[in-house]
């Protein structure tokens, strides 16, 4: 073949590759302001609305960027590189009310700072930091809470001090988060996985105890989606740090979404409440999760934790926990149907006039063969836990016990025993079970009496 028409196709090639290679979008070019003071939230949003034309890349240069809300579209990918740091609004106003799912029931709610709905092949990555600047939304919390409590609307705190997320990925497909990224200091739950699937979460550090505890800055919250992948999470935070949910009450029962078809992997949790959490909104139910090579630190109390209450409903079968490192955790395995109570069950004061329709929503009354949880079909297995407070701390309801369950290879050192009760068709075995008081473990004995290991508020 003569040497021109080579060079012919080889020009042909690489005009095709360079047609076909995503476009970079610099927020810059579009008035993005790197001194952390200029709200950039238009000028980073015209680059994404700019890079979705051609499914491209968003950029920034090196330096601090203050926004609000920003919302990816389809094909877009924001990068965030080493020695950029998106700060949030500390402006309320600068996130817009968008319909969501708030701690198990829908209503309107602040959009998160980085946003997702209703798109498909959206990906975050990158070195840098998102910052959600969050001890003025954990103030705001703890002094409406203060006010609330007397009046007995501890319940109502959550959904009334409303605060940002960090990342919120809500009916979305093909979605990816990490490559190294940090999220800090979230307003309230880092990241939510909301009514979505095929969504990877790999290599990403968050980061919410700077600047005081953030009240219920989650981790990682995967809420009745499916097909999800988190793995190499680093996370230091105030409340559940890798969680499966599936809505709450009477809402979560309307809805009836599960989560499924989860793997979550090789990450560490510095703290939070428990290695891996399912609950406590468990009425849409859960299938087929698998949580392996985690391992959790002292100030973690818990290490498998399913939580839920008699009003939450939903079940979770074919659930599937191994090796787990427990360095110091107080409880490595602990199961309560009953959680706090003052959060969990919502009673409207009599004295309350034209409350808002989500308080309507918490208050409906939920039957009992509706609300009782039912949990079955889990295995637990390769278990090492040293330092801890009590081994075993299990119950359900008599009317909902706890179903075909195995318990096996756990090598555990605590204090005490502790007990399992409400449980049916359990097999234990293989359990190496050190107690410095020579207590044995109860199998639907009486419960063993402890003291909580978490810091109510949360």
């Amino acid at each position: 073949m003569p040497q021109t028409r080579w060079l012919s196709i080889l020009v042909i090639c690489l005009a095709t590759m360079a047609h076909a290679a995503p476009e970079t979008f610099l927020a810059n070019r579009y008035g993005a302001k790197p001194d952390g003071t200029t709200l950039s939230t238009a000028a980073i949003q015209k680059a994404i609305d700019a890079a979705a034309k051609s499914h491209g890349t968003v950029t920034l240069s090196p330096g601090t960027y203050l926004t609000g809300s920003l919302f990816l579209k389809s094909g877009v990918t924001l990068d965030v590189p080493e020695g950029v740091t998106i700060i949030g609004s500390q402006k309320l106003s600068d996130y817009p009310m968008l319909p969501t799912r708030i701690a198990g029931i829908e209503m309107t709610w602040p959009a998160a700072l980085i946003n997702a709905r209703d798109q498909h092949d959206v990906a975050i990555t990158g070195k840098g930091t998102i910052d959600g600047d969050g001890p003025i939304w954990w103030k705001s919390y703890w002094d409406l809470r203060a006010q609330y409590e007397p009046k007995g609307l501890r319940w109502a705190s959550d959904y009334d001090a409303r605060r940002p997320r960090l990342i919120l990925f809500q009916n979305s497909t093909n979605v990816r988060l990490g490559g190294g990224i940090t999220l800090k200091r979230s307003g309230f739950w880092t990241v939510q996985v909301l009514y979505s699937s095929n969504v990877t979460i790999d290599n990403v550090i968050i980061r919410n105890n700077e600047g005081g505890k953030g009240p219920s800055t989650d981790g990682i919250d995967i809420d009745s989606s499916h097909d999800i992948l988190v793995q190499h999470a680093d996370i230091d935070v105030n409340d559940d740090a890798l969680c499966l949910k599936a809505g709450r009450d009477s809402d979560g029962l309307r809805v009836n979404r599960p989560t499924e078809n989860v793997v979550i992997r090789d990450s560490i949790i510095r703290r939070g409440a428990a290695a891996v959490t399912i609950g406590s909104e468990t009425s849409g139910g859960f299938r087929d999760i698998e949580a392996y090579n985690l391992t959790a630190l002292s100030s973690v109390p818990s290490g498998v934790l399913f939580k839920s209450a008699r009003t939450r409903g939903g079940s979770a079968s074919d659930i599937r926990i191994h090796d787990l490192t427990l360095e110091g955790v107080a409880i490595p395995i602990h199961i309560t149907m009953n959680w706090n109570p003052t959060y969990s069950y919502a009673t409207l004061p009599p004295d309350i006039q034209n409350p808002p329709p989500y308080y309507i929503t918490l208050t409906t009354r939920v039957p009992e063969d509706k609300g009782l949880p039912h949990f079955r079909n889990v295995h637990i297995w390769n278990i090492k836990a040293t330092g801890a407070r009590q081994a075993f701390n299990v119950s359900a309801y008599p009317k909902a016990p706890l179903e075909d369950f195995r318990i096996d290879h756990l090598e555990i050192e605590a204090k005490t025993a502790g007990a399992i009760t409400d449980a049916n068709n359990w097999t234990l075995s293989d359990i190496n079970l050190n107690t410095a008081d020579a207590s044995k473990l109860t199998l639907n004995g009486p419960p063993a009496k402890v003291e909580t290991p978490y810091g109510e508020p949360k």
